[in-house]
C-alpha cells in the first residue's frame, strides 16, 4: 500500500496513494491508522485525492482511524473524490466522520477539536 505520513506540533497528515482502498489494502491501512495512535499522534488528517474507490473493508479501516483518533484529538479526511463521498454518504459515515474540502479546514478542525478537548494549540 502506498502510504506516506508527515508530521507536524499538532497533527499529522497521511496521504493514501492508493486508487483503490479495498479489501486487500484495508488491513495495512488499519494497522497503519494503529500504529500512529500507539506512536503519539493525537490527530490525524488524511489526504484521500488519489483514491477513486472504497469498498466496505476500506469504509471499515476509516472507521477504525476514526475510533483511533477520536478520543484524543481529531481525525479529518480532506480532498475526498466525489465518487468516494457518495459512497461514504451511502453508508452514512458523513455523519460520524469529519470531511472537509481541503488542508487548512483539516488543520481548522483539529485546532478546533484540541479547545474542546481541553487540549490548547500546543499539543
Amino acid at each position: 500500500m502506498e502510504f506516506t505520513v508527515d508530521k507536524y506540533e499538532n497533527y499529522s497528515i497521511a496521504k493514501i496513494d492508493q486508487e483503490k482502498v479495498d479489501s486487500t489494502v484495508a488491513p495495512e491501512l488499519k494497522s497503519e491508522f494503529m500504529k500512529l495512535a500507539q506512536d503519539g499522534v493525537k490527530s490525524l488528517i488524511v489526504d484521500m485525492a488519489a483514491v477513486k474507490y472504497v469498498d466496505s473493508s476500506g469504509l471499515s479501516a476509516l472507521l477504525v482511524g476514526n475510533r483511533s483518533f477520536g478520543d484524543s484529538g481529531a481525525f479529518v479526511l480532506f480532498n475526498v473524490t466525489d465518487h468516494v463521498m457518495k459512497l461514504i454518504a451511502i453508508s452514512q459515515l458523513d455523519k460520524v466522520m469529519n470531511i472537509v474540502a481541503g488542508q487548512e479546514e483539516a488543520a481548522d478542525m483539529v485546532l478546533l477539536a484540541a479547545i474542546n478537548k481541553g487540549q490548547g494549540a500546543a499539543e
